[in-house]
């Protein structure tokens, strides 16, 4: 498939259906639509979108050019600061009049006279800006698992096309991780299920040690870290080797506090709103599962909750999951900084890609800690990966080319 197919690809794929099956009349339908717009919040993407008002898409992107790079150099009190107070760090530079032009070329946004473009659009000309700045030092990428290397509740398969994009990235020197909420502890037999496909073509390949060296999975948000072994296997690595002082610092009491706490506010959470649950308790985790049909609303709400009530001694995300809310210790940016401190890498090499990064999703934790990918479903991921590598052959016949 050429360049032109893969962007009209992007273009055409539709937002993920999180409901599954639930989409059976038209008031499911509308329940889907504004779930689309829940998962689409963000204040500084918002405030893009305003802009618009009174500046054309290339005035926008000529400021953000600008306001970026001061962003960057004066990030306390630059102009972005003041107009977004909880906007993040920008570790690497990023080119957004280039990234717009690159998207216009192929959708043609400047031609629009009526219709500013909407959250998604910004968010693929910031996808694009990414992928360009991060191709130039990247040593480590991070997946959420659900809804961006595949869909919520599925594994990777033998088929799935990011097998071949993740092996491409481990041969080019890159490392990949993938880090997900789930944790099994003391079963990597149970996080091999997850990725029984990619495992697979690890020994079809017969990748050497070097190359197989370069994965890990990071299993329930921070708690728990797997390498691959010599069979191909998944092996834990030992607490001491890759935790932080942090959290070798934590206690099981005050783990099973904050899981008591979390459970009792979700249980209050989901009487409150009339919802039936099923409480699911883990060694670092708690969650409720609804036993009849919600929306997303109400999951906003239960999460959101807990976020706002929850009293403890030790970090934690609370999360709405799409179809349950559950509460973790600790969050994906300590898992983030332990892997990076563990592999010697820091934040302008390090890209995590996710699709979960509103006020409510356990991968906007990332945001303090590396460059973001934020993607709608595993074709997005699939497209902007085989930019990403684009750009890292292109880096290795010409040399480098993004020059700040």
């Amino acid at each position: 498939m050429g360049k032109t197919e893969d962007w009209l690809d992007l273009l055409q794929t539709p937002e993920p259906d999180m409901f599954g099956a639930r989409a059976r009349s038209a008031s499911d339908a509308a329940v889907l639509r504004r779930k689309g717009h829940l998962k689409e919040q963000d204040s500084f993407i918002q405030f893009v979108q305003g802009m618009h008002q009174t500046h054309t898409t290339l005035e926008v992107m000529q400021k953000m050019d600008r306001w970026i790079a001061e962003h960057r150099a004066e990030p306390r009190t630059s102009r972005l600061r003041r107009m977004v107070p909880t906007i993040g760090s920008f570790f690497v530079p990023l080119k957004m009049v280039e990234a717009f032009q690159e998207y216009d070329d192929f959708f043609a946004l400047s031609r629009r006279q009526y219709v500013p473009p909407n959250f998604a659009e910004l968010r693929h000309i910031f996808n694009i800006a990414q992928v360009h700045a991060s191709a130039q030092s990247l040593k480590l990428i991070t997946f959420d698992a659900d809804g961006t290397l595949y869909a919520d509740g599925a594994h990777i398969e033998h088929d799935n096309e990011m097998i071949r994009h993740i092996v491409s990235l481990m041969r080019s020197n890159v490392h990949v991780a993938i880090v997900t909420a789930a944790g099994y502890p003391g079963a990597p037999e149970r996080f091999e299920q997850r990725v029984e496909g990619l495992l697979a073509a690890f020994r079809q390949l017969q990748l050497p040690k070097h190359i197989t060296d370069r994965f890990h999975i990071m299993g329930g948000e921070c708690n728990y870290l797997l390498r691959v072994n010599a069979e191909k296997r998944l092996e834990f690595v030992p607490d001491e080797e890759w935790k932080s002082l942090v959290m070798k610092a934590w206690t099981e009491a005050q783990c099973q506090r904050l899981l008591d706490s979390a459970e009792r506010l979700l249980l209050e959470g989901a009487h409150r709103l009339r919802l039936p649950v099923q409480v699911i308790r883990k060694e670092r985790a708690v969650g409720v599962v609804p036993t009849s049909t919600t929306i997303y609303e109400v999951l906003e709400e239960l999460a959101i909750t807990v976020q706002n009530q929850l009293q403890a001694d030790l970090p934690f995300c609370a999360f709405n999951g799409g179809n349950d809310v559950f509460v973790d210790v600790g969050n994906k940016s300590l898992g983030l900084e332990a892997l990076m401190g563990y592999l010697g890498f820091s934040p302008p090499e390090v890209l995590h890609v996710g699709d979960r990064f509103s006020d409510t999703g356990n991968d906007s934790a990332t945001r303090d800690c590396c460059s973001i990918l934020w993607v709608a479903n595993p074709e997005e991921t699939d497209f902007f990966i085989k930019l990403l590598l684009g750009d890292i052959r292109q880096k290795k016949t010409y040399g480098p080319t993004y020059i700040e």
